[in-house]
């Protein structure tokens, strides 16, 4: 249980589909989620949509979840999907810095 000040924490997985590849959006996720503190990971997948997750303070991921739906300035974001069932990570989930991934 979280106490009055200690922030609650969060994590999520999306799927964002569009004009998402080639458009420098992995870099615009790391650099976005390095901005807001976050931990997590984002790739390029075969389908042609760009996979994320996003760990850290609620607020924070929310608001990049959010961001998601613009993206960098050559995006053409039409659909962002977050998959259900949100956790509470520990230290041990993610690395220290936010990261690409290889493709799949």
């Amino acid at each position: 249980m979280t106490t009055a000040d200690e922030p609650e924490m969060m994590a999520t997985h999306v799927r964002v589909r569009g004009a998402v590849q080639g458009v420098m959006f992995r870099k615009w996720v790391v650099n976005e989620a390095t901005r807001r503190g976050l931990r997590g990971w984002v790739r390029n997948r075969g389908d042609g949509t760009l996979e994320a997750v996003f760990s850290g303070e609620m607020t924070a991921v929310r608001a990049m979840v959010k961001a998601c739906y613009q993206g960098p300035p050559k995006a053409q974001v039409s659909q962002v999907v977050q998959f259900p069932g949100e956790f509470r990570p520990t230290d041990d989930d993610f690395s220290a810095e936010f990261k690409i991934l290889p493709s799949l």
